[in-house]
């Protein structure tokens, strides 16, 4: 099940109505945690107790939320016995609807991001919530994907482009649509958890809203991330990703008038007929 393309407003409700259909299994009790790290996963039974165990060390105070979505494998369980708040779905969230899920749910206040393909040690990850920590409201990774190619991926021009049109050259390519990055509570207020379904949206909204988003650490996740087949030599993730940035422009021009506030130097329109 892909996740559909609806209104900001409209994400919201269907969420939180799905996330209390969710079966949630307990293990342990997490009274008042300071870091919720949360894992989407489906089919990494190979992958999510290690992931979970490294989430687990990012801090004394920590609960480890794992989404397990339309997985067959036995992800659930595995995550489970390693200690993790796990949210068993029986279908497919589709991507980043898992994100939103889990961010319900979490009780902590900041929330650390992270994904069940990818094993990234606890000296990883602890800098993104140390971060959060010292008064950022979000935490990006310092990676701003494969920039020396002659030709550059579409989705790393998304990120740097939206970046730019945000007044936020800065941050280069870094992005919420890239894992590890951390929130504050704050930030979740502000954005809602729906917003987290598209990264490059709530990205755009929190730089808006006036939000403090820095470069926390540089997590080099391209190598990292898992090949996936693709299907007639397209790739369907980087289309959505694509359009995902689509959106957060739309978003930016909707809210800051049709040059996104910047100025038009010195060309008199006016004197063309």
């Amino acid at each position: 099940m892909k996740p559909t393309k609806r209104s900001l407003r409209s994400r919201r409700s269907p969420l939180r109505r799905e996330a209390r259909s969710h079966k949630a299994v307990y293990d342990g009790n997490y009274p008042e945690p300071l870091v919720s790290v949360i894992i989407p996963a489906m089919n990494e039974a190979g992958t999510i107790a290690a992931a979970v165990t490294e989430a687990k060390k990012v801090d004394s105070r920590c609960e480890v939320i794992v989404v397990a979505n339309g997985s067959s494998d036995g992800t659930a369980e595995i995550a489970a016995s390693c200690g993790a708040r796990v949210i068993s779905c029986a279908e497919p969230l589709g991507h980043d609807v898992g994100r939103s899920v889990g961010a319900e749910s979490a009780k902590g206040e900041i929330l650390l991001f992270t994904d069940g393909d990818l094993v990234i040690p606890a000296e990883q990850l602890r800098p993104f919530a140390a971060a959060v920590r010292r008064g950022a409201d979000i935490a990006l990774n310092d990676y701003s994907g494969p920039v020396g190619r002659h030709r550059p991926h579409p989705v790393v021009l998304s990120k740097h482009a939206l970046n730019i049109l945000l007044r936020r050259p800065d941050l280069k390519g870094c992005s919420m649509t890239a894992v590890p990055h951390a929130l504050s509570r704050r930030a979740l207020d502000t954005l809602g958890s729906g917003l987290l379904s598209s990264p490059p949206e709530a990205q755009a909204k929190a730089v808006m809203e006036g939000l403090r988003v820095v470069a926390g650490h540089k997590v080099p996740v391209g190598r990292m991330n898992v090949i996936r087949p693709k299907a007639d030599g397209t790739d369907p993730l980087q289309q959505i990703i694509v359009a995902d940035h689509l959106r957060a422009v739309s978003l930016v021009l909707e809210q800051r008038g049709g040059r996104a506030g910047f100025g038009d130097g010195a060309r008199r329109r006016e004197m063309v007929r």
